[in-house]
C-alpha cells in the first residue's frame, strides 16, 4: 500500500510537495472508502484519491514522477549504461533549481512493514539515498548513501540489522545506479521486499494508454482469460459477445501504425516477437455472432481493453495504480464503476489503491470520494506546481463540491483571457 509521496525540483515541481494517502478523522464512507492499515501508529489509509487540476498544471508530473522513481529501481542497476547521464529534468524557472537535485521520497507497506525510500540526484550522479524500515513504531535506518563533494565520493552508513556483503554491494554501485538496484543483482535477499513492491505492487500508467495492453494480452494468454475478461468489457458495451484472438508471425519490416488499430505487437523475453489480433463478437437481431474489427469499436471500448489488464490485477493483487487522465474515452458511468470497485471489500478484498487525475468535475457529483480523497494542482506565483487537498478549505459537509470548485473557491483552475485582462 502506498502511504504518502514527496517531489521536489522535478519539471513543474519547485519546492516539495507531497500526496498523502492517510486518512483523516471524519467518519463519512469510512467503511468503503478507507480501511485499516494495520501498522502501530497509523489509522487508516484511502483506497482512492483524484487529483483535479488545469492543464499544465503539474496533474500528470505528479505521476511521472513516481513513474521515474520506479523505473530507476529496476532498471539503474542493469539497462542505465555506466556513462549514461541521468534522466535529470528539474524545475527551469529558477537560476537555483537549475542545478540543484531532484529529490522523491516515498512511505509504503510491504509484508506489514512500512519502508521509507528516497533519493536525490542530478545529471551525473545519485546524490543521495536512504531507507528506512519501521518493525516497530520507531524505525531504524538500513542504509544511508550521500555523496561528497570535497571528497569526489560516497560516505555510507549501514545498519547492523542489514545483512550480507554490504562492502561488494556499494563498492559496485555506480554513481548513475541505485544502491538498492544493485544489492538486488547481487543477490540481497533482505532488500526483496522493497525492490518487489517497485516491481509488483505499483503499476503506473501515463501517456498513451496502448503501450499498457500487454497486461491484456497476458491475460489471454491464461485458460479462463477469456471468461475473466468478457464480463469486465460488457461494461462498455453490453453487446461483446466475445473475444477473437489470433497470433501471427511479424512481418519483416513492419512497425504497429501499418498493423493498423487492432494489431498489437508481442515481443515478450524469451519469445518470437508475433502480431496479435484483436476482434470483438457482438450479437445483433440474428443472434448470431457478428465480428467487428478492434478499429471499430469504440474508444470506450477499446481503452478499456487496453487496460484491462492492468485494472483486473490491480484488484486480484493488492496492487496501487497511477492512472492519468481516467476520464479518457470513457464515460462518466463507466469511470464511476471502475471507481467504485476499489471502494468496496468485495471487489477490492486486497485493499488495492487508485491514484488518478482527471478533468471531469462530474465525478465530485456522484458521493464517490470523503474530502480528504480530493487534491488539486495549481500553478504558484513562481510558476512552480503547487499540490493540495481539498481539506484545507474545510468545505461543509453539505457543500456542493463540484459546484464551489467551478466556482473558483478551491482554485486550479484554468486562467482564461478575461480573467488575465
Amino acid at each position: 500500500m502506498l502511504i504518502e509521496f514527496t517531489v521536489t525540483n522535478f519539471r513543474s515541481f519547485r519546492g516539495p510537495q507531497t500526496l498523502s494517502l492517510v486518512a483523516g478523522k471524519m467518519q463519512d464512507a469510512i467503511e468503503s472508502n478507507t480501511f485499516d492499515s494495520g501498522l502501530p501508529g497509523f489509522g487508516r489509509f484511502l483506497r482512492s484519491a483524484v487529483v483535479y487540476g488545469p492543464n499544465a498544471a503539474g496533474k500528470t508530473n505528479l505521476l511521472l514522477a513516481i513513474q521515474l522513481l520506479q523505473q530507476l529501481v529496476l532498471n539503474s542497476a542493469t539497462l542505465v549504461p555506466p556513462s549514461a547521464p541521468l534522466p535529470y529534468t528539474p524545475f527551469k524557472f529558477a537560476a537555483a533549481s537549475r542545478k540543484a537535485p531532484t529529490q522523491f521520497e516515498i512511505t509504503f507497506v510491504q509484508d506489514d512493514t512500512r519502508y521509507e525510500y528516497g533519493i536525490s540526484m542530478d545529471s551525473v550522479r545519485i546524490r543521495d539515498e536512504w531507507l528506512i524500515e519501521y518493525v516497530n513504531p520507531r524505525g531504524r535506518a538500513i542504509f544511508e548513501r550521500t555523496y561528497q563533494a570535497k571528497a569526489d565520493e560516497y560516505s555510507w552508513k549501514f545498519s547492523s540489522f542489514l545483512k550480507g556483503q554490504r562492502s561488494l554491494w556499494s563498492s559496485s554501485t555506480r554513481s548513475n545506479a541505485l544502491f538498492l538496484s544493485t544489492a538486488i543483482q547481487l543477490n540481497s535477499k533482505q532488500l526483496m521486499p522493497v525492490f518487489e513492491w517497485f516491481q509488483k505492487k505499483l503499476v503506473v500508467i501515463t501517456g498513451a494508454v496502448t503501450m499498457n495492453a500487454a497486461l491484456t494480452l497476458q491475460l489471454l494468454d491464461q485458460p479462463e482469460g477469456k471468461e475473466k475478461l468478457l464480463p469486465f468489457l460488457r461494461k462498455a458495451d453490453l453487446s461483446i459477445a466475445g473475444i477473437d484472438v489470433k497470433k501471427e508471425s511479424f512481418p519483416a519490416g513492419s512497425n504497429a501504425v501499418m498493423l493498423g488499430a487492432g494489431a498489437f505487437i508481442d515481443n515478450r523475453p524469451g519469445g518470437t516477437p508475433s502480431v496479435i489480433k484483436v476482434n470483438f463478437q457482438h450479437v445483433g437481431d440474428s443472434k448470431e455472432p457478428i465480428p467487428l474489427e478492434f478499429s471499430e469499436e469504440s474508444a470506450g471500448a477499446q481503452s478499456l481493453f487496453r487496460s484491462a489488464g492492468a485494472w483486473l490485477n490491480v484488484w486480484d493483487n493488492g496492487e496501487v495504480l497511477l492512472f492519468d487522465e481516467l476520464d479518457t474515452s470513457l464515460h462518466l458511468v463507466l469511470a464511476q464503476f471502475l471507481i467504485q470497485r476499489f471502494h468496496s471489500s468485495a471487489t477490492n478484498p486486497h485493499n488495492a489503491q487508485l491514484v488518478f487525475s482527471t478533468h471531469n468535475v462530474a465525478l465530485l457529483s456522484c458521493g464517490l470520494f470523503r474530502r480528504d480523497q480530493v487534491w488539486f494542482v495549481e500553478k504558484a506565483t513562481d510558476g512552480g506546481s503547487r499540490l493540495f487537498p481539498l481539506t484545507e478549505f474545510k468545505p461543509r459537509n453539505d457543500e456542493k463540491i463540484d459546484k464551489s470548485y467551478l466556482r473558483g473557491q478551491y482554485g486550479a483552475l484554468p486562467l482564461l483571457a478575461e480573467d488575465m485582462a
